[in-house]
């Protein structure tokens, strides 16, 4: 009788070790898939030196076609009209309005001059609802707008407007514009997930004057430019010597300092500086060098500008959780990664920010 049942135990125990085993050697292998796909993302994504100064020497070609001629290159090269950055010297009361991805922010700040420099500032971020971010032009600024005259309500006596003097603002607009002065451009495109019917072409400038007048608001604005242009100044105000600036948020540019002899496409008189600020809008740049994989290729596919702003899907804050779903997404399709089920959010596009 014992002896049956030792036989039992040990039987049930060698179940129990045969089906512990299988389960180890399925881990193992579903492990062992997963990290195969890693492995073969790691291995399509690398960029090492040579490939690096392939991309560097062909992101300096575009520059110069882009330079030399306007449409001659997958990089605007926008000329913004600011031939001259600051100082560290200006005085006055500013307001500034920063419009470039899935939030803005509204800016007042009371300068001092060399000694003074900035007496103090008061910052807000607003969230866009995602609704006007397809929405049409006139209920994205008209928002805009009135969070903005929210704001200048809310100015305090520590901030001094001149009398006689409006209210200046400055409109950093971080989306590819054709500038004709310091203060008007029409838009080019919109990129970092806006689709808005009918701004395309149209002085974005004179479109939020409209939604400001709307609101009342005795504002001028007063200069108009791009988030790395605004980075630059501000770079520059607290460092004579910098020359170049990069973002890297929603999206990605960079913007630096050319002498305006070397912009063949520059048709107007030379500036007293010499210097013109170069837009590159370098997010539209794309090369067979740039590591592509196949979930750059299929986000872009399936993205509201098929084919364009190729190196900002690569980088840029706006995309990188959607690439990391569809990596996971992978994972969990051939390597049970989450189990036997797909988790239903994983198949969300954007679920991740």
């Amino acid at each position: 009788m014992r002896k049956a049942a030792v036989a039992a135990v040990t039987a049930a125990a060698a179940v129990g070790v045969a089906l512990l085993v299988r389960r180890q050697v399925r881990e193992t292998k579903r492990w062992g898939r997963a990290a195969a796909v890693l492995r073969d993302l790691e291995e399509r994504c690398a960029a090492p030196p040579a490939r690096l100064r392939q991309v560097a020497d062909a992101v300096a070609v575009e520059m110069h076609a882009g330079l030399a001629s306007e449409g001659g290159s997958k990089l605007a090269m926008i000329i913004s009209y600011v031939d001259s950055l600051p100082t560290g010297q200006e005085k006055g009361l500013f307001y500034a309005l920063d419009l470039g991805g899935t939030n803005f922010r509204v800016l007042r700040v009371q300068l001092g001059g060399k000694e003074g420099r900035v007496v103090k500032q008061e910052c807000e971020e607003i969230s866009i609802p995602t609704h006007l971010m397809t929405g049409s032009s006139h209920e994205l600024f008209d928002f805009i707008a009135a969070a903005l005259a929210k704001f200048v309500a809310s100015e305090g006596e520590d901030f001094h407007l001149p009398e006689g003097r409006q209210r200046e603002l400055g409109f950093t607009f971080s989306f590819p514009v054709k500038q004709s002065s310091i203060a008007s451009g029409t838009l080019i495109k919109w990129t970092k997930g806006f689709s808005i019917d009918g701004t395309v072409g149209e002085d974005v400038v004179a479109e939020l004057s409209r939604a400001l007048d709307c609101q009342g608001l005795d504002m001028k604005v007063t200069a108009l430019v791009n988030d790395t242009i605004g980075t630059l100044a501000g770079g520059r105000y607290d460092d004579n010597d910098v020359v170049a600036a990069v973002i890297l948020g929603t999206g990605t540019n960079a913007a630096y300092v050319e002498r305006a002899n070397a912009i063949p496409k520059w048709h107007g008189l030379l500036p007293k500086s010499g210097d013109m600020v170069i837009n590159m809008e370098w997010g539209n740049f794309r090369s067979t060098h740039l590591p592509l994989t196949e979930f750059d290729q299929a986000l872009d596919a399936e993205s509201l500008n098929p084919g364009e702003q190729i190196y900002e899907k690569l980088i840029s804050g706006m995309y990188l959780g959607e690439i990391v779903r569809r990596v996971l997404l992978k994972m969990t399709q051939e390597a049970s990664l989450f189990g036997d089920d797909i988790p239903p959010k994983l198949k969300i596009p954007f679920i991740l920010t």
